[in-house]
């Protein structure tokens, strides 16, 4: 008896129906044609691959950075192969009109999302989410290859080596981190040669109220910490060269100082902040500095002691673990961002660390429900589970009046 491909009801398309799994859960359809329409960039015409179907792609590119461009696009249909008949091919558009829908796109709406849905996750239960009453953030910036095309080498630039030129072409970027969950939240990317704290001076607008972010000597600079600590409390170590002259001894052995933005300032005393210094050495810890100098905006030494600062400080190393979760184990080692264009560079980074953000969010779920640490759970067991099982979710068409969650 012949058979007949099964066909979709009048005015739908293939492609309105896929399996997004956690991607969808976390990134609902609303908030995706939500910042299609800010960005100008939502589909006005029925296509092959329209606008909110090439954002889930771009999402899904990097959770499948080792295959290509069209066995991604596969994985993300396969959800609708209950619609065919038994042995029927998929129709999946090929590599050109991929990237045609990708450069339709651009990156501002991928960077849309990720600066509306990528914030600070943690609850109060949340453990190692917290000091006190403060929840914990930390600032840094990293690098990351990207593939060795004309054009990207023309807009970002490339890292000098002994032998002249290193081999691949650099982004540079800032994030903070929450420190307890690892999720990666206010990040802005820019070309090579980007001063790592004119990126922070954006990045550091995303600080709220409540929070305590920590920081390296590399960002400290007057105008960085005046606009910083108007937002959040922070604790930055900072270099020994700073003259930071002792104004008050507190109980803890920390004291009481004032920072100028110039030697004029110093001079009149005149549009200073007064911050609180905490030094100390860590004796017996090989390679351990001969001092480090932390500043503090928490003056009281009651509410937060001295020891207790110098200690937490450390943990400022949860970010490299989270910047190695991006860099390494989701993007893979020894890969490189694949995107030939500037623009698509762009769009695929922020892709990147909107999966990362699924990842992480589904991985605080489950140490929740078993109210461990987060920081005790896999993230490579983490992407390979949602990988394998991201094809597999039932499929949902985001045209219902609920969208997908």
């Amino acid at each position: 008896m012949a058979r007949t491909v099964a066909r979709l009801s009048d005015g739908s398309r293939i492609t309105d129906y896929i399996s997004l799994g956690v991607i969808a859960k976390t990134f609902p359809l609303a908030v995706i044609d939500e910042a299609l329409k800010r960005t100008g960039k939502a589909s006005i015409r029925n296509r092959d691959l329209p606008a909110h179907v090439v954002v889930y792609y771009v999402i899904a590119l990097v959770l499948f950075m080792q295959f290509s461009y069209r066995e991604v696009l596969r994985c993300l249909l396969e959800g609708i192969h209950w619609l065919m008949s038994p042995g029927s091919v998929i129709r999946v558009t090929g590599k050109s009109g991929i990237s045609q829908a990708r450069s339709r796109l651009g990156f501002e709406p991928i960077r849309n999302i990720h600066d509306e849905i990528v914030k600070p996750i943690a609850l109060e239960s949340t453990k190692g989410a917290w000091y006190r009453h403060w929840r914990l953030t930390s600032l840094d910036g990293s690098t990351m290859d990207i593939a060795d095309e004309k054009e990207n080498n023309h807009a970002f630039g490339r890292p000098p080596s002994k032998r002249g030129e290193s081999a691949y072409p650099q982004i540079r970027f800032v994030s903070l981190v929450e420190n307890g969950t690892h999720v990666l939240f206010g990040t802005r990317m820019g070309v090579y040669r980007t001063w790592e704290p004119a990126l922070a001076e954006e990045t550091l607008t995303f600080l709220k109220e409540g929070m305590l972010c920590l920081a390296d000597r590399n960002f400290y600079n007057f105008e960085l910490w005046s606009k910083a600590h108007t937002r959040a409390d922070l604790l930055w170590r900072v270099k020994k060269n700073l003259r930071l002259p002792c104004e008050k001894v507190l109980p803890d052995g920390s004291y009481l100082s004032t920072v100028y933005g110039s030697e004029k300032d110093r001079r009149h005393t005149r549009n200073g902040v007064v911050v609180r210094v905490i030094e100390y050495i860590l004796h017996g810890v090989p390679d351990a500095e001969p001092l480090y100098r932390l500043l503090t905006t928490i003056t009281d030494s009651e509410e937060a002691p001295a020891t207790e600062l110098a200690a937490l400080y450390h943990e400022r190393w949860e970010i490299e673990t989270a910047l190695d979760e991006l860099k390494t184990h989701l993007r893979g080692p020894r890969i490189v961002l694949r995107s030939k264009t500037p623009d698509l560079v762009k769009q695929e980074f922020y892709g990147l660390l909107l999966a990362h953000f699924a990842i992480r969010g589904l991985m605080h779920e489950a140490a929740l429900s078993e109210n461990v640490d987060p920081d005790t759970l896999s993230f490579v067991h983490a992407v390979r589970v949602i990988r394998r099982k991201m094809s597999r979710f039932p499929s949902i068409p985001p045209s219902g009046e609920k969208g997908i969650s």
